[in-house]
């Protein structure tokens, strides 16, 4: 696995509720306790987000399970942890969260390099009508490649 990168959660609701513009890819802080528990692919990003305070990014509502080998000094599943980026790019997040109204989801969590790495997208809420928009495309293609396929035999 030298360099290469190993998928540990994917938020997929995040597709279907967010128009998804820029990504961005940052370090997390973590415990060790922390590492073990993602290292067992026991984390979730169902209902997490990320927000800028005071010059840094955190992201809030991630769930990563205790570690069941844990001792007294294992972690809290739900705490805040800090994201780590350049200064330019908080900045520049900072500045497109407050003026342009959009907000930072996160879409992945994954190793890379023996690295925890977190996706974080710039998004734009979809609204209602675009969700069934893309559901209605999805099922159009879904039937158009299964009427090729039968063609083809």
């Amino acid at each position: 696995m030298a360099g290469g990168t190993k998928l540990i959660a994917e938020n997929r609701r995040a597709r279907h509720d967010y128009h998804l513009l820029d990504r961005y890819e940052a370090g997390i802080a973590l415990t060790g306790t922390e590492v073990k528990s993602l290292r067992a692919g026991r984390a979730d990003l169902a209902r997490a987000f990320a927000d800028v305070r005071e010059g840094e990014v955190w992201l809030i509502g991630a769930h990563i399970d205790e570690y069941a080998q844990g001792n007294i000094q294992n972690h809290e599943p739900d705490r805040d942890r800090k994201l780590l980026l350049h200064r330019r790019e908080i900045d520049s997040l900072l500045g497109k969260t407050r003026e342009r109204g959009l907000t930072l989801v996160p879409t992945r969590i994954y190793f890379k390099g023996g690295k925890v790495k977190v996706e974080v997208a710039l998004a734009r809420g979809k609204e209602q009508r675009d969700k069934r928009r893309d559901i209605a495309d999805r099922d159009s293609k879904r039937q158009i490649e299964r009427a090729m396929k039968e063609r083809r035999l």
